[in-house]
């Protein structure tokens, strides 16, 4: 049988044994895990594992369907040389390291573009740090004048093609706003731990530029309200602060319980309340040498997702979590058994997120799993409420949960996202009455979970969860 003829079968059988055997030779895995030392346990079903190298894992991912868990808390790194290029045929994301890191891109071509953009960055700081203007601090306006004509300004603000870029890889999950005049500064953090920064008035591909200083999903984050030529942004592990200045992201605080978000307690933003998500809050002082916390305290929460600092006495800050909205005074934090000033009550399932006014920090702005927006009248907590509208707040699983943000402008109005369809943004006023909403049939077909407002200006800036802003 021997010297028979293998059959069509047969041979092709053996064609493709010999070119996946050339393949995997080509990619030296043996000599990949004998360098890492780092496994990957594949789980099929219960009680089926199997061990393979990491460098198998874009492979696995990619074509099959198996629970994949790490047999080490970190995950794996591609030790090739390649690293970072396309050429390399295992496209892992590295950890980033812990402490200082430089404000700039792999290759050279990049690193020019991002000096550039970098460069404008710090110009437009330094305008307004050298007239001590106080451009980017919300103004007190006279609503009851003004509401008609702020409603006009919405109307004139709208969504150009050339508004829209995708600026981060990945789903939008926070934002912040330069509060420069004169240029229009965005920068975006994503799920994967990436901050884009985009200059809107550059009408080319390189006005936009991606930098990595995360590990995950950067929940927060900030222009300092002092020296805005420092972002401050917040990943699940680490605190950092963008300084443009010095070309560096610098780390403000590490630590085991994973971060939520953060607010600045002082006008100078060198201290912060930082939330944790499970439930407990940290106070920070970039002051003071290392990264660890001054003071941690455990406020009873099972979860916390959001903080924020009173804007006219500070040493209130505002917590919400599971169906907790509550109201505490950083000055009388301790490690545990902290009792809340105020409570706002009616809230039945988790809430996203929970913010003051921003003049005054008389009205509470909430928005709840129930499909309910709230809100509480706050002077002295008391807290009332006096409005709660319907609004389908169920985003599901691929979208970034709702927050509604008050425009620093005012302090009767808010906007958050919106699952309507046409898609669009919304406008409320802190009656819970539908003031507007920004539409476009043509350019707009995605929910914007995350939005940011400028302080001085009327200009909205929503993301998605494809990492795209549209600015209106």
């Amino acid at each position: 049988e021997g010297n028979l003829e293998l059959s069509a079968y047969e041979r092709k059988r053996l064609k493709n044994l010999t070119e996946n055997a050339k393949f995997f030779a080509a990619l030296k895995l043996h000599e990949v895990c004998g360098d890492s030392g780092q496994f990957l346990k594949i789980r099929i079903g219960k009680g089926r594992e199997s061990s393979c190298s990491s460098a198998l894992l874009g492979f696995v991912s990619e074509g099959f369907s198996g629970y994949l868990v790490w047999g080490r808390n970190e995950p794996p790194l591609c030790s090739c040389s390649c690293f970072g290029s396309q050429k390399c045929p295992m496209s892992f994301q590295p950890r980033v390291p812990a402490g200082p890191l430089p404000m700039v891109r792999e290759d050279e071509e990049s690193s020019k573009l991002a000096e550039d953009l970098l460069a404008t960055w710090r110009r437009i700081s330094e305008v307004l740090v050298r007239s001590h203007s106080p451009a980017f601090f919300p103004c007190a306006t006279n609503v009851s004048v003004l509401l008609s004509r702020y409603k006009q300004s919405l109307n004139c603000m709208v969504l150009s093609e050339e508004n829209i870029k995708k600026v981060v890889k990945s789903r939008v999950s926070s934002m912040a706003m330069h509060p420069s005049e004169s240029i229009l500064f965005v920068a975006a953090g994503d799920k994967i731990g990436q901050i884009g920064l985009w200059n809107v008035d550059c009408k080319s591909e390189e006005g936009a530029q991606v930098f990595v200083p995360h590990n995950s999903l950067v929940s927060c984050m900030h222009f300092s309200p002092f020296n805005p030529a420092h972002l401050l942004s917040l990943s699940e592990d680490t605190l950092r602060c963008g300084d443009v200045t010095r070309a560096v992201f610098d780390d403000v605080c590490r630590g085991e319980e994973s971060f939520s978000s953060f607010s600045f307690l002082d006008s100078a933003a060198s201290t912060a309340v930082v939330g944790h998500w499970g439930g407990s809050a940290s106070v920070v002082d970039r002051r003071t040498p290392g990264t660890s916390p001054e003071l941690s305290a455990d406020i009873g929460f099972k979860r916390l997702r959001t903080v924020h600092v009173h804007p006219a006495h500070k040493q209130y800050f505002l917590a919400a979590g599971a169906v907790d909205v509550s109201i505490y005074d950083v000055r009388c934090l301790k490690p545990s058994g902290n009792k809340p000033v105020s409570t706002l009550r009616g809230h039945t399932k988790s809430v996203a997120s929970a913010y003051f006014s921003p003049v005054t920090g008389n009205r509470v702005v909430t928005v709840c799993a129930d499909d309910r927006l709230r809100g509480e009248c706050s002077p002295l907590f008391s807290l009332p409420l006096f409005a709660c509208c319907r609004h389908n707040n169920n985003t599901g699983r691929w979208l970034t949960r709702f927050q509604a943000v008050w425009d620093p402008k005012r302090e009767d109005c808010f906007v958050v996202g919106s699952m309507a369809r046409p898609r669009q943004i919304e406008i409320f006023q802190d009656t819970g009455k539908l003031l507007h909403s920004f539409v476009n049939l043509d350019l707009l077909g995605s929910v914007c979970s995350i939005n940011v407002v400028h302080p001085t200006k009327n200009i909205l800036v929503g993301g998605n969860s494809s990492g795209r802003l549209h600015v209106f």
